[in-house]
């Protein structure tokens, strides 16, 4: 007799969501948004290793174990996900407006570059509580994302590390080829620690270079060029954390509502606040006509 496994996780945390709103003391640190977009770009990795496109990444579809302290994420929602095969070409218009990228739109092939575009957007949303291509409704929307019509002037944005907007234009790009891959983005300099120079993270240093450096005279200072190196080196190799092949894509359930489903007065005048910032109760493109194909309730 056949058995169904179903693996459960209670997601206490909720969305992202509520933290990519929120008020100042609220929202992600730009350290919190640098370790949880580590963990959202290894489970994109994973699912892209495995020939999978989740085509649905947003901050409702990113759970959290925890608030206070902060969690671990958790991906969920895979209604939309597809297999994507090189034998075989996927098109498909389905997917949230504000997420969806160019290829998508022009009924162009899906490929993991496809998710790379949602994780750029989902990155601008966390590290600036704005939606970068939200229009005033769906076709100005989809104007926007065909016509790359993004601000990188938002002072949200420019309060952060020089290297978060670098990382935001590697996976904003019109042409799918062109953006990072997700294990790209892991090696991005603005997701490498802060205490680890980022030449020495990305790759061990020539033998060459050491060798000479080996040459050099001490001229007295008070330990070995050779030995600093080496010590600079292995400090490196300790800080680096290996990165695990953990199952971190699961099915999860919230407790309490979501920020999307509140009806309570606080949460309605919140939701008019930041009115112009998100409009996401209206998803896979709901009473579309102009693109062809079918929609996705």
């Amino acid at each position: 007799m056949e058995e169904d496994l179903q693996t459960l996780c209670i997601a206490a945390g909720g969305e992202i969501f509520n933290q990519c709103v929120g008020e100042q003391e609220e929202a992600f640190s730009e350290d919190d948004a640098k370790r949880l977009m580590r963990q959202i770009l290894e489970g994109v990795s994973f699912l892209h290793r495995n020939n999978v496109v989740h085509l649905d990444l947003k901050p409702q579809n990113i759970l959290l174990t925890s608030v206070m302290p902060l969690g671990d994420i958790k991906i969920v929602d895979f209604g939309l996900s597809r297999v994507v095969s090189s034998q075989q070409e996927l098109r498909e218009i389905m997917g949230t407006p504000e997420y969806v990228a160019p290829e998508i739109l022009n009924y162009e092939p899906i490929s993991t570059a496809t998710d790379m575009w949602s994780v750029g957007v989902l990155a601008y949303v966390m590290l600036t509580g704005i939606s970068p291509f939200l229009g005033e409704d769906k076709q100005e929307t989809f104007l926007n994302i065909s016509q790359l019509n993004v601000s990188y002037a938002e002072e949200e944005l420019l309060r952060r590390d020089a290297s978060a907007q670098a990382f935001i234009q590697s996976l904003l790009c019109k042409q799918p080829q062109e953006r990072a891959t997700a294990e790209q983005c892991l090696h991005h300099a603005w997701l490498l620690p802060s205490t680890l120079p980022p030449q020495l993270a990305m790759e061990e240093p020539p033998a060459v270079e050491q060798q000479e450096a080996s040459t050099i005279p001490n001229s007295g200072q008070d330990e070995p060029i050779t030995e600093s190196l080496q010590e600079n080196t292995a400090e490196a190799k300790e800080e680096e954390v290996p990165l695990t092949e953990e199952l971190v894509v699961v099915a999860a359930y919230t407790l309490g509502q979501c920020r999307q489903t509140a009806t309570t007065p606080e949460k309605e005048a919140m939701k008019a606040k930041v009115s112009k910032r998100f409009k996401f109760e209206q998803s896979h493109f709901n009473g579309l006509q102009e693109f062809p194909g079918e929609f996705i309730y």
